[in-house]
């Protein structure tokens, strides 16, 4: 349950920083409502990959980890 706090507490500062460079959001900002879709889907597609090996590596860390204790 401890891991599981502390990734929630680490999303929430994450969201709370906020950090953008003033260059990518005036590059947003002048883009269309179609174009900044595109941009919005392309980041996505970047963190996705990342994504899954975290998640991947803490399923395996918490199957370990209860495989241990029995």
């Amino acid at each position: 349950m401890g891991m599981i706090r502390a990734v929630g507490l680490g999303m929430m500062f994450a969201a709370l920083a906020d950090g953008r460079c003033a260059m990518c959001w005036r590059t947003a900002q002048s883009l269309g409502l179609a174009r900044g879709r595109v941009l919005n889907a392309g980041i996505l597609i970047m963190a996705l990959p990342p994504l899954v090996i975290l998640v991947g590596a803490v399923i395996f860390v918490r199957r370990r980890d209860l495989g241990g204790n029995s």
